[in-house]
């Protein structure tokens, strides 16, 4: 291990009390003078300081100027602060942070943290601080002066965490309606009466299942991983595989648009890392430094459960069974303040409840559910900065063992040639006896956690013979092709996502390969067919054959049916049997949705092995009649329909079929897509636009020399008044990456701007 990286993970394993943090001074006002950033001609800033918080205090200003307001939007949302600017209408999901995050807890946890660690926080802090303090223009909706524990927050990069999986509905009714009540003990001692509720809204997942973090929480009772584009893609190529001798990595995120941004940040202290920055954050949450490269995908594994508690009233008091005792709930109340209609500040207060467990968040057959999940911002975000100095696998292993990263699967690269596969590294050990993927018993001690998995007990699969390792957030028992693990090797926790389309897909382009290069793995990423629709066109093709020779719906549908068994079931711009393939399975998804929640199932096998053909030709009706209406005909090339746009800086973009837009020729993961893009209508649009789906995406050459090309949803800017606002979009539908300026000597020629902020 190299010094630089020895020392941190030192202290990262350490923990060690620090010493009294100083005063708070000017102090990294000052040492911004020690920090240089350099705007590129597609405005990502490169920034090189003398220690690891010089480039942290560089790196969050950089943020600051392209788009504070999605930094701030991020930890309004961390530290439950929400409806202090959008209203009363956040308050439920100000309250589910709230029952997670305390700042008195977080800053004590910020002052017994590692002193390495405290610095960074520290010029994270003094990074914003100084922009706001230099850009008086900029007002904030609600952090006017940001403190350094509010990092801790927000400490693992992920869109969607552990904390959003809890349904927002079902918490609601639980504390928004009368006051929840045990039952007075009795003989047996009686469960609760939870208070009346509305059923779950399409919010978040269900707790103990997997979500796809990616790209927010999926609904709530929805199969967790074919709800796509939620998810990302991962491919790690090893030399032995590639024309070069050199390894690979694909970076491919699937998340909400403008979420992330290209960044590159530099010290004396070994840091030099490249790649996908969350706003607010202070490290490269998905890229790649000189010697390696890390790419997340959400993963299945199970890491969260309810617990269904038994709750007794005795008096006035509360308490819970817990093997032969009776303990008591502990009871709080959590003030939510919420900006009034009147744009006046009020307030709203909470009475919550917790067991040891956690915090009660529902109720259900008559008991009180709470929810257990990690709770570890420190180490999560020693973690997430240790690894971007990491050099090789060995010190990318040891991060690891802080335990922290709950919701990612990791592909890994380096330039040694070791390739990887890592199961999420927060995994808790439980009895397999019982079914995490429900409420288990809080009374039975049998259901506690014992500990997590070590890396030893873990999934971690480490250069496969077949030389290739991919994730799509599906299971990770084809990771590696036929030298995969094996499911029943393992618990059934360590999976609930199973596979998916584009986990299918990627076994057709990686399996037989031999001489990858940069291009052809690119290639492969946007590689254009459509798995999805394997299993439902047979069917369909089939059904329309059964029917009658003089039904009406077989004469209506003998055209897109013809154009259907014609099409090759790829994508393009031009392809109107996409435009119909799309359209027809969306249609039949709505279709089958209910019943496959009803069922407990994942909704495309639902849709693959349940969809009657009523149902099939129904859906295909009408998605002929929705072209006709909308369109005059059903024959509309899918470059026509499916369109990206972005014309404010919005968080919830709005969408105009008379403003200008860019085709995208792919399609939703949903049906398999690798290059993933999640469109929709809006109100008043006739086209379909994106919101999510692929937003960054890299590709990576590793040697004495890494060589890298990518591309941003959009661009860099949150502002449309920036060249750099919307200057990616051609490139992006494209798939037409660009180089990365990642040494000094590519930046050479390629500088639009140099500056340094603490001047």
């Amino acid at each position: 291990m190299r010094p630089a990286f020895a020392l941190f993970a030192l202290s990262l394993a350490a923990c060690a009390p620090p010493k009294a943090p100083p005063p708070e001074a000017p102090r990294r006002a000052a040492a911004g003078r020690d920090v240089t950033i350099v705007r590129d001609d597609w405005g990502i800033p490169h920034v090189r300081g003398k220690t690891d918080a010089d480039a942290v205090f560089g790196l969050i200003y950089a943020q600051a100027e392209d788009d504070f307001y999605r930094v701030e939007t991020n930890y309004l949302n961390a530290l439950g602060r929400l409806s202090e600017a959008e209203g009363e209408g956040a308050i439920y999901r100000d309250l589910r942070m709230k029952l997670f995050i305390d700042p008195a807890d977080l800053k004590a946890k910020y002052a017994s943290s590692p002193a390495p660690l405290q610095r960074l926080m520290d010029a994270w802090a003094e990074g914003l601080n100084a922009y706001l303090a230099r850009h008086p223009e900029t007002r904030p909706r609600v952090i006017t002066r940001f403190e350094p524990w509010m990092a801790l927050s927000f400490s693992e990069g992920s869109i969607g965490g552990d904390i959003e999986s809890i349904s927002l509905a079902q918490l609601e009714a639980f504390y928004g309606g009368r006051r929840p009540e045990g039952r007075r003990a009795s003989g047996r001692g009686a469960g609760p009466t939870p208070t009346a509720g509305a059923e779950p809204r399409d919010d978040a997942g269900p707790a103990g299942r997997g979500r796809g973090r990616e790209g927010g929480p999926a609904a709530a009772g929805a199969e967790p991983r074919d709800d796509e584009p939620r998810g990302s893609n991962g491919f790690a190529i090893a030399g032995s595989k590639t024309a070069s001798g050199k390894p690979l990595l694909l970076i491919n995120p699937h998340t909400t648009f403008f979420f992330r941004a290209e960044a590159q940040a530099t010290s004396d202290e070994g840091l030099n890392a490249y790649g996908a920055v969350t706003w607010g954050q202070f490290f490269i949450y998905q890229g790649f430094n000189e010697r390696c490269g890390w790419m997340h995908t959400s993963s299945g594994a199970d890491v969260i459960d309810e617990y269904a508690e038994t709750v007794v009233r005795r008096g006035d008091a509360l308490s819970y069974r817990y093997g032969a005792e009776e303990r008591p709930v502990a009871v709080k109340t959590i003030t939510v303040p919420y900006k009034a209609a009147s744009g006046a500040m009020a307030s709203r207060e909470l009475t919550v409840y917790r067991t040891h467990h956690g915090p009660i968040v529902r109720a259900e057959g008559g008991k009180w559910v709470s929810v257990r999940l990690m709770e570890e911002p420190v180490k999560a975000l020693l973690q997430s900065f240790g690894r971007t100095k990491a050099r090789g696998y060995r010190d990318f292993r040891e991060t690891m063992r802080l335990y922290a990263n709950s919701s990612n699967n990791t592909l890994f690269a380096d330039a040694d040639g070791t390739v990887a596969y890592f199961h999420p590294n927060f995994l808790p050990k439980r009895d397999p006896r019982f079914d995490w993927t429900r409420p288990v018993d809080g009374s039975d001690p049998a259901t506690e956690w014992r500990g997590v998995h070590s890396i030893e007990e873990n999934i971690v699969v480490t250069n496969p013979p077949n030389g290739w390792l991919q994730n799509t957030n599906n299971w990770p028992f084809t990771v590696a092709g036929e030298h995969s693990p094996r499911p029943g090797d393992w618990p059934a926790y360590v999976d609930s996502a199973g596979e998916n389309p584009r986990g299918l897909h990627a076994l057709r382009v990686l399996e037989g390969r031999g001489d990858f290069t940069p291009e052809s793995l690119l290639a492969a990423a946007f590689d254009s067919y459509l798995t999805g629709f394997d299993p439902l066109l047979p069917a369909l093709f089939a059904d329309h054959d059964r029917l009658p020779p003089k039904d009406p719906l077989r004469a209506k549908l003998e055209g897109p049916v013809a154009a259907l068994r014609a099409w090759d079931r790829r994508w393009s711009a031009a392809s109107e049997p996409t435009t119909l393939a799309v359209f027809w399975g969306e249609d039949l998804w709505q279709r089958v949705k209910p019943e496959a929640e009803a069922a407990r199932a994942p909704v495309y096998d639902h849709l693959a092995k349940k969809a009657t053909a009523a149902q099939r030709l129904a859906s295909l009706a009408a998605a002929v009649d929705r072209l006709e209406r909308d369109f005059g005909t059903w024959r509309v090339a899918w470059g026509e329909v499916n369109r990206f746009q972005r014309l404010t800086g919005d968080l919830d973009q709005p969408f105009d079929d008379a403003k200008p837009s860019t085709p995208v020729p792919f399609a939703s993961g949903r049906w398999g897509s690798l290059a993933s893009f999640g469109a929709k209508a809006y109100p008043g649009t006739k086209k379909l636009y994106g919101t999510s789906g692929n937003s960054f995406v890299a590709v990576v050459e590793f040697g004495p020399r890494v060589r890298a090309r990518a591309v941003t949803a959009g661009g860099q800017s949150g502002h449309p008044a920036s060249k750099h606002f919307n200057d990616q979009a051609a490139r992006y539908a494209s798939g037409d990456l660009r180089e990365v300026y990642f040494y000094p000597d590519q930046l050479e020629g390629h500088v639009e701007r140099e500056y340094r902020p603490g001047e």
